[in-house]
């Protein structure tokens, strides 16, 4: 565990953290919506933007927010919900994140890193980048949750009370888009699409109420994202595959919900 403070991996380890907490728990309304899979399409997007950035010579960081915000602007644009949408943003994604990585050395290099989850490289940008995104999530999150959570247990309750909706599922997709592109960058497309899938998904049924299923995907996710950096660092392996395995290894935790009682209602 004194790797973990080390100055060399100090940076890494609490960029990762972050992403991977704020990540998770959006995972869990991204679940409740039955739009998971947004986690591969806002990722992959995010990694085809980073690349497009590295060729065109604009900040990968940069590029990948903006390739992830016209995504949410563009499913805005078409009133659709559902998985249908992110499966076309990962095709695109990554197709364009593969074709543009094979025009310039430094595209390649973070094409691999995308998808190896290289994330000992993660400078103060990334850390910078992943506080901000956590500290608009633990901002924005509690003020949008009564109205996403309305929206699925009384759908058509806040139309026929004349309140809109779409300014709340278009902030709630522009902090989903945001968070996963940090965490995509950071740490690799699946690793992302892991944390934000894998938590949520034993949470839901481990948790009894909402707010512990909130609780319950930030403390999954912690706790499986400091064994995988801990034991892809003492390994020396590449950071994505051994969290991916990690946590679908994990997966048997969602059988102690015939013990902990019920999922939270969805």
């Amino acid at each position: 565990m004194d790797l973990l403070f080390d100055p060399l991996f100090r940076l890494p380890f609490v960029a990762g953290l972050m992403a991977a907490i704020v990540v998770a728990i959006t995972g869990l309304y991204l679940r409740l919506r039955a739009e998971w899979l947004a986690a591969l399409g806002f990722a992959h997007l995010a990694g085809a933007g980073g690349v497009v950035g590295v060729i065109i010579g604009a900040p990968p960081l940069a590029a990948a927010l903006g390739a992830s915000v016209i995504a949410v602007l563009v499913k805005g644009a078409l009133q659709r919900s559902g998985n249908d949408v992110y499966a076309w943003l990962i095709l695109f994604g990554w197709a364009a994140m593969l074709i543009g990585a094979t025009f310039t050395h430094h595209a390649k290099i973070l094409g691999d890193a995308l998808v190896d989850g290289q994330l000992y490289f993660a400078a103060s940008a990334e850390l910078w980048a992943t506080l901000s995104i956590a500290a608009a999530t633990a901002i924005a999150l509690p003020l949008l949750s009564r109205s996403l959570l309305r929206s699925e247990l009384f759908p058509g309750h806040d139309r026929t009370n004349g309140r809109p909706l779409w300014p709340v599922t278009v902030g709630f997709d522009l902090l989903a888009a945001v968070a996963i592109a940090v965490a995509a960058l950071v740490m690799g497309v699946m690793a992302a699409f892991a944390l934000v899938f894998i938590p949520a998904w034993i949470a839901f049924a481990l948790a009894g109420s909402w707010r512990l299923a909130v609780l319950w995907s930030g403390l999954i996710a912690a706790a499986l994202y400091t064994v995988s950096y801990v034991t892809a660092l003492l390994a020396d392996l590449p950071f994505a595959p051994v969290l991916v395995a990690i946590a679908a290894a994990a997966a048997p935790l969602r059988l102690l919900s015939k013990r902990l009682g019920p999922r939270p209602a969805s």
